[in-house]
């Protein structure tokens, strides 16, 4: 990003009036931003996808966000939903819009933007980064999403707290091409349950231009960039930019709570990216589960890590990846044990489509004061086409014994005698794939609730359609999940045994 630097940091925080403590953080990730490569290890150089990012093509708004933009068409919908709920809306740099129930503000639950809760909540925000600091070094993007920061959602859920319903979080890149860095915040006391949903889309900025605008719409290649970094509809554009969304997302799940976070990103357009550093912080006895589909953009990276701190804590990592065309998803997922007895099991499956492509990476480690750990890392992926291609990259660090822990992957073509047996039944040749794929995909969908396989299911069916990747609340989406509704949760443990290592 050309226009990241010192400069652009001191002003966003002198804007807002920041505390000095967060703008020291800011100053520790910058520099770490700066030193690091884009891939730290050398064990991933030469898998990782993240060339496709260019940075000089990445614009950002000069100024902290603007005043609420008015959602388009597709987005009506989202808030329609929204208003009638408990979550956010943010489209582009503008400021979030924020829906609260009766019902969950008198639980005492904090649902706002992060600028608004380091100048409100300073204590609380400050208690939770304190008690969780963050290794800049470890990533160069989780470096400069702690750094250049300049919105986001910060929700707190009160001790012994159960909202009822999800927390929908909203977020669409702006038609004026401006990229975005947000930190997303969550945390949730002892002894209580909540579930976020997270949306993610982005228009495709070649065709569309800024949401809200009261002027004649002009295509994006018809604006240009003003001395401030932000997008002129009455200039040239320049064609070969990209649009990135970068995100931290960390979430501090306290003792004897459970927490659920389901990120749908459905980014579209073929210039757009998706940069993501996923934390979870979780104590004694609590559960973190991620539920993660991957459907849009050209590029995604998705790193999520899982810090089991607690005895007795565990954590669920549960993806799906669907490419097409020459998409990229660059899929990192670290099972990371300290506290004794925890319980860790991340399992990632890629449906890769024409040319696209999918790196997995993960890694279990196992502290030294981690007895009787239980981990299972698993990355598997679909072919469906000669030009399609996979990579996976488990690992083990274990520094103690009587733990179990395995990891396993595999790549592999699309069967063509299952093809022909279901064709011999009456299917179509492109029919048959997608029985296939709902089967590889289906011991999955089983450790989701309802209403998650049903959103799930509703973006694999229009990205197989080739239709909008947005979810609507429309006759096919109340068919599939009438269908999900009438189905058993499983139960049972779908994961292998494990080798024991003494």
């Amino acid at each position: 990003m050309a226009s990241i630097n010192e400069d652009f940091i001191q002003t966003g925080t002198k804007e807002i009036n920041e505390p000095s403590w967060l703008s020291e953080m800011r100053r520790k990730a910058f520099s770490q931003y700066v030193a690091l490569p884009s891939e730290v290890s050398p064990l991933y150089t030469k898998y990782s996808g993240i060339s496709l990012l260019k940075p000089d093509s990445i614009q950002l708004a000069s100024t902290n966000p603007a005043d609420i933009i008015k959602p388009n068409d597709d987005l009506k919908d989202r808030l329609k939903e929204l208003r009638e709920g408990t979550g956010a809306l943010q489209i582009g740099s503008a400021q979030s819009m924020m829906f609260v129930t009766d019902t969950v503000s008198r639980q005492g639950v904090i649902i706002c933007d992060i600028r608004v809760a380091v100048a409100k909540f300073e204590e609380l925000v400050k208690e939770y980064l304190f008690a969780n600091p963050l290794n800049y070094s470890e990533d160069k993007f989780l470096a400069l999403e702690a750094s250049a920061f300049r919105s986001g959602v910060f929700i707190h859920i009160p001790k012994n707290t159960v909202v009822e319903y999800p927390i929908r979080i909203v977020t669409s890149l702006g038609e004026d091409g401006i990229s975005l860095i947000n930190r997303n915040i969550v945390g949730i006391g002892e002894g209580s349950k909540a579930t976020v949903v997270q949306e993610l889309y982005a228009p495709d900025v070649t065709n569309l231009d800024r949401v809200g605008d009261d002027h004649q719409r002009q295509p994006a290649h018809e604006r240009h960039q003003d001395q401030n970094g932000i997008l002129d509809q009455n200039q040239n554009h320049d064609q070969n930019s990209q649009q990135a969304y970068f995100e931290l997302f960390e979430t501090h799940v306290g003792a004897n709570s459970h927490l659920e976070v389901v990120t749908l990103q459905a980014m579209g357009g073929d210039s757009t990216l998706n940069i993501s550093n996923k934390k979870a912080f979780v104590e004694r006895d609590a559960k973190m589960s991620w539920y993660i589909g991957m459907f849009g953009s050209q590029l995604s990276r998705c790193k999520t890590d899982s810090i089991m701190k607690g005895s007795g804590s565990s954590a669920e990592d549960v993806q799906i990846i669907f490419g097409i065309r020459n998409q990229s998803f660059d899929i990192t997922s670290n099972l990371l044990h300290w506290g004794t007895n925890s319980r860790g099991r991340v399992l990632v499956k890629s449906v890769l489509k024409d040319s696209s492509k999918s790196l997995f990476k993960g890694m279990i480690k196992i502290g030294k004061d981690a007895r009787g750990t239980e981990s299972y890392l698993a990355g598997h992926a679909i072919l469906l086409d000669k030009g399609s291609k996979s990579d996976s990259i488990p690992g083990l660090e274990i520094e103690t014994n009587e733990v179990k822990a395995t990891h396993s992957a595999s790549v592999a073509q699309i069967d063509e005698n299952q093809i022909f047996y279901l064709m011999t039944r009456g299917l179509s040749r492109e029919g048959a794939k997608r029985e296939i794929v709902n089967g590889f995909l289906e011991p999955l969908s089983r450790r989701m609730a309802p209403t998650i396989r049903a959103w799930i299911n509703y973006l694999i069916e229009n990205k197989w359609l080739g239709s909008p990747l947005m979810l609507r609340t429309d006759e096919a989406m109340e068919q599939i999940l009438e269908v999900e509704k009438s189905r058993y949760r499983e139960t049972q443990d779908l994961f292998e045994k494990h080798y024991k290592y003494r």
